[in-house]
């Protein structure tokens, strides 16, 4: 059963993986200018400069996946979950025969009393399909027929 109650909690769960993958990185990044700093003062000479360059390597890294992980905040900030869809857009709770679907942000698997939601973009090869559907539509994904029962 698909609620807009669960929708919220869903919602806010989806709110505080991202706040943790934003706050680890962003940590990850200041160690590791850090490690570079303490590498320029500690080295000298061919070891400096492979320290420098598996730092620089290290930051870019922790940058990009910062820099995604501030884009799945910036799509969970666009969904409005008092609206209650009856087709599917961005923030919709979609409940089908085999699985259950929340339009947002790419973050995967996430367990909301006891059920496993699966929280996709719209981007997404599946949610590209769902995109528009309204309930009692079906749609084939990876060979499997899917109905869905309902939109939240």
């Amino acid at each position: 059963m698909v609620t807009k109650e669960i929708k919220i909690k869903l919602f806010n769960a989806c709110n505080e993986i991202v706040e943790q993958k934003i706050n680890t990185f962003k940590n990850a990044l200041q160690e590791a200018q850090e490690a570079a700093n303490n590498e320029t003062k500690s080295s000298a000479g061919d070891k400096h400069e492979t320290g420098r360059a598996m730092a620089q390597l290290e930051t870019e890294k922790l940058t990009a996946q910062l820099t995604e992980s501030t884009k799945l905040a910036q799509v969970l900030n666009q969904v409005d979950t008092s609206i209650i869809h009856k087709t599917i857009h961005l923030g919709s709770l979609i409940k089908t025969n085999n699985a259950t679907f929340f339009i947002a942000a790419s973050l995967g698997k996430v367990s909301v009393n006891n059920n496993d939601i699966f929280v996709i973009s719209t981007s997404s090869p599946i949610g590209k399909q769902l995109i528009g559907l309204k309930a009692t539509d079906k749609f084939a994904f990876n060979e499997r027929k899917y109905l869905i029962e309902a939109v939240v």
